[in-house]
């Protein structure tokens, strides 16, 4: 097997489904499927995907 050209563009791996890790369909992409996609919006919805959150950070703006 003849080794690729200097230069030459690799060709961009394909990441699965987020939901079911199927190959993403072109026209639902990163999807599988329109489910798949109502699926994600649900959970985004919910609240299933959040950032967890440290301690506030002290007010600056001090009255005192």
């Amino acid at each position: 097997m003849p080794a690729d050209p200097p230069g030459a563009k690799a060709k961009p791996k394909v990441k699965p489904c987020p939901v079911c890790g199927k190959p993403p369909e072109p026209r639902f992409r990163p999807f599988c499927s329109a489910r798949c996609r109502q699926v994600d919006l649900g959970r985004w919805l919910a609240g299933d995907y959040a950032i967890p959150a440290g301690e506030p950070l002290p007010d600056d703006d001090d009255d005192g």
